[in-house]
């Protein structure tokens, strides 16, 4: 598994586990009425690591320049009631079978879709609709189009404020920013977020309001774009929504959305679901700073990849995604975390955390154990002698 050569024999294969992870999600949400996909890509950074398997660029976490990392897709379904995992993959730019970021997108839509197709008999009675929820890293009018095919909806945070739009369906062309003055007061919210207000020397949780408007507009788009030249055009009518935070020297928000935003609650809604967005980022961040996997600079590629799907079987247990003691995997953290298996107990964050950090450590020492065989065609023989192997490995 260290090195690629038996992964597919492995019972700890990635996408197996991931596999096991939506479908558990899927059935976490079965019941629920609306389901609320919240998509997410987030980088692993590797800053040193020089002998890692298949490092891509990825940007610092300030944002400035890029050091070597992989990067992640991740998608959280949230219900009035319950969450599942819906999708997780780690790839690179450099790991053989790589066509490009766009396709990976495409990909996990694609499998999201189908996950979701899935529940439908249970869906459809109830009337439910699914909603995609996006960072400005999704603002791409593809990957709204094949939310639009799949007949779901998406809200996504605007990165290109000079992309082309209509007013009106009967009007022209125009840029999406030219329709700043057009924007309509709809809804004022009171909210915790984490901002710095002027004067406060750094950002904190604190309560601030939210000022919420709208302007409905109309943008052109094709289906399967990427993949079919002469695919089907048609005119989605969207609203823009501009939420600006008072007394927060920033930037305001700007939403793209296809659900209407005409009414104080519709507005609401929608910067209620923008700020669920951020569930995914912040159980990946757990993860990771609970794990230390970012300090880790020798590990094969395949590794790594199990490792996050741990991850995320671990986050699935603590955040109540489906994920039970029923699971092997888990059973198997909560000893090598020291857990005790006492029925009236729960299993804490903390073990499981330091039981995925053990597994990391011995994954970590077996990589350097084996790269010491290949380059001086032995252990040391005290060392074998310790580990109870061959010097040979």
């Amino acid at each position: 598994m260290l090195h690629g050569e038996t992964t597919t024999r492995s019972t700890l294969d990635p996408d197996t586990l991931i596999a096991r992870l939506q479908a558990r999600g899927v059935a976490q949400l079965r019941a629920e009425p609306a389901i609320w996909v919240l998509l997410d890509g987030s980088d692993l950074r590797k800053p040193h690591a020089q002998a890692m398997e298949h490092l891509q660029r990825v940007k610092r976490l300030s944002g400035e320049g890029t050091v070597p990392g992989y990067r992640t897709l991740n998608a959280l379904g949230v219900g009035r009631q319950r969450r599942g995992l819906l999708y997780h993959r780690l790839f690179s730019s450099t790991a053989p079978g790589f066509k490009s970021e766009s396709d990976e997108v495409q990909r996990a839509l694609t499998s999201i879709g189908a996950a979701l197709t899935s529940i439908g008999a249970a869906l459809t009675p109830l009337g439910a609709d699914v909603t995609y929820i996006m960072d400005s890293g999704f603002d791409d009018i593809a990957v709204a189009g094949a939310i639009w095919q799949q007949g779901h909806h998406a809200v996504w945070r605007v990165q290109h404020p000079d992309r082309l739009v209509r007013p009106a369906p009967d009007q022209p062309l125009c840029h999406l920013a030219d329709l700043a003055p057009r924007l309509r007061p709809v809804a004022e919210v009171a909210t915790e977020l984490v901002v710095q207000r002027r004067g406060q020397p750094r950002p904190k949780l604190q309560r601030v309001t939210a000022q919420i408007a709208s302007v409905p507009l109309v943008v052109d788009w094709q289906e399967d774009v990427r993949t079919q030249p002469d695919g089907t055009w048609h005119r989605q009518p969207l609203w823009l929504v501009e939420v600006r935070l008072a007394d927060v020297a920033q930037a305001p928000w700007w939403l793209l959305t296809d659900r209407p935003v005409e009414t104080a609650e519709q507005a609401v809604e929608i910067f209620t679901m923008y700020r669920q967005r951020w569930a995914v980022a912040d159980a990946f961040k757990v993860g990771k700073t609970c794990l230390g996997w970012e300090d880790v600079q020798v590990l094969a590629y395949d590794a790594v990849r199990v490792l996050v799907a741990l991850g995320w079987v671990a986050a699935g247990f603590v955040y109540e995604l489906g994920v039970t003691l029923e699971w092997a995997e888990v059973r198997l953290l909560r000893r090598l975390g020291g857990g005790e298996d006492r029925p009236h107990r729960p299993v804490g964050k903390s073990v499981l955390m330091r039981g995925l950090r053990r597994l990391l450590d011995h994954l970590v020492t077996e990589t350097i154990l084996a790269d010491e065989v290949r380059q001086h065609g032995q252990l040391p023989p005290r060392i074998a002698a310790l580990l109870r192997r061959p010097i040979t490995g």
